[in-house]
């Protein structure tokens, strides 16, 4: 990949600047970029291995920059039916495929019924997007992250962005500031013309620029682990999602291809104050208050110790500036209810590659109108599936889901919605409305129990504010 013009930092060695592709030709016809590069992505996740990828494929000089070493651990394991094209678009998807097993819908399942609920993704408006798949998030991360190396972007491992100085070239060369720390310790910085965080739930830029907002409705924590041994589905239900409510919250149960599973308890960080044993036990003691998935693990074996994160759902007063864009979880979190986060995070990367080519190139009109219509799907998509998810503990929705009715197609758009089919064309909006009217006339109808859910998850929710995000 040829590299265009710039300045080499001198403090770097002759070997580094080799490893970052920054030496001349041996012609010496050429000059490198080195520290300079048109654009510098922080975090090697879905979201900035996918821009990092596109970006370079179109020609520009990408630096991706990653804090940890793949392969590592990452929860998120289930994708949505919607992030096949853009595997399609990335060129990645038999390689997706390869290391995942195809999940075909979702399962809902309630101690307050005695029957399950099935959806299948085949049955949603657009029939054109019938399944997905779950992957190992240490797998699918290093295959995006290796694929954007091979696209041509400038890849480091062990390597954490800690400062960044937008307004560094207001008086020369107008190119940001980036100081980075490497695992030996030593510390080099970079000035691109363009930066993009998707740092995740590190929220970088938002953190440094004070913008970034806990969401007052909703707060939630999560203690999950892997298991072997459990009871899975058959045939086209083997790798189906299962969403088991208990008094507390909700699991997700997640077949992996290994033939393991992921399973997590979601509830109010006020609960989980509530430990007083090791994670693993609670994990187990949690699992308890769920009997019908106390029945599918009842043979299985926990095989590492559970981990506990909180989940915080908050979201940015903004996404980008005059020289820099946050995308996926750098920008938004919403709680991993609807496994929104993977297709919302790659989303968001095409959205904003459009837009940085078109502002590289210098067409500023065009760039523009792209990041115009980036900011708008980053507010549009944890807008859609946020709805559902600050309610699902609610009495009047495990009744809708578990007692689902096709009433003006609205099951086909909810099946649509929980597909990702949401930044289309698909006629989803007015079907969403009548299901939020549905929703609100059945909390009428059982007032009292949703007056008391309601108070609940209020008194709850303060109690987590105060207790802080430790689980």
């Amino acid at each position: 990949m040829e590299h265009r013009g710039g300045v080499v930092n001198s403090s770097v060695s002759s070997a580094v600047m080799e490893e970052m592709g920054a030496m001349p030709t041996a012609m010496g016809m050429k000059t490198h970029t080195g520290m300079t590069p048109d654009v510098l992505v922080i975090g090697g996740g879905p979201a900035g291995s996918t821009v990092a990828a596109l970006l370079a494929d179109k020609g520009h000089d990408v630096v991706l920059l990653e804090k940890a070493h793949h392969p590592r651990f990452h929860i998120g394991e289930s994708l949505l039916p919607l992030n096949m094209p853009l595997f399609d678009r990335l060129g990645v998807r038999k390689d997706v495929e390869r290391i995942g097993i195809t999940k075909y819908g979702a399962e809902f399942i309630s101690p307050w019924h005695d029957h399950t609920s099935d959806f299948f993704f085949a049955e949603a408006m657009d029939k054109s997007f019938p399944y997905a798949v779950h992957v190992r998030r240490s797998e699918f991360d290093e295959l995006l992250f290796r694929h954007a190396a091979r696209r041509g972007a400038r890849t480091f491992e062990g390597a954490r962005a800690h400062f960044v100085d937008l307004d560094a070239g207001k008086g020369g060369d107008g190119r940001a500031l980036v100081k980075v720390k490497s695992d030996d310790g030593s510390e080099t910085e970079w000035r691109p013309r363009f930066v993009i965080d998707a740092s995740g739930r590190d929220t970088l830029l938002s953190n440094q620029f004070g913008i970034k907002k806990r969401n007052p409705e909703h707060s939630s924590a999560a203690l999950f682990g892997h298991f072997t041994g459990a009871m899975r589905g058959e045939g086209r239900r083997e790798g189906n999602i299962s969403l088991f409510w208990f008094d507390h919250g909700w699991f997700w149960f997640i077949p992996l291809l290994d033939g393991t599973v992921s399973v997590g308890a979601v509830a109010s960080p006020a609960y989980f104050k509530t430990r007083k044993s090791d994670p693993s036990t609670f994990l187990m003691e949690t699992v308890a208050l769920a009997p019908k998935l106390a029945e599918r693990l009842k043979d299985a074996t926990m095989v590492e110790p559970a981990t506990a994160t909180g989940n915080f759902s908050y979201s940015s007063s903004y996404c980008r500036g005059q020289n820099f864009a946050m995308i996926g979880d750098a920008y938004a979190f919403v709680d991993p209810m609807f496994s929104s986060g993977v297709f919302l995070a790659m989303h968001s990367a095409f959205e904003s590659a459009a837009a940085v080519d078109h502002w590289l190139r210098g067409e500023v009109r065009m760039a523009e109108k792209a990041f115009r219509r980036f900011e708008k799907t980053m507010v549009h998509g944890p807008k859609m599936f946020s709805w559902f998810i600050y309610r699902i503990t609610s009495p009047a929705i495990r009744k809708i889901f578990m007692q689902p009715r096709n009433v003006w197609r609205m099951q086909e758009a909810l099946l649509s919605i929980l597909a990702g089919d949401i930044f289309r064309n698909t006629p989803v909006g007015p079907r969403l409305l009548g299901f939020k009217v549905i929703y609100y006339c059945s909390c009428l109808s059982i007032w009292p129990q949703a007056f008391k859910t309601w108070l609940w998850r209020r008194s709850n929710h303060k109690k987590s504010l105060a207790a802080g995000t430790d689980v």
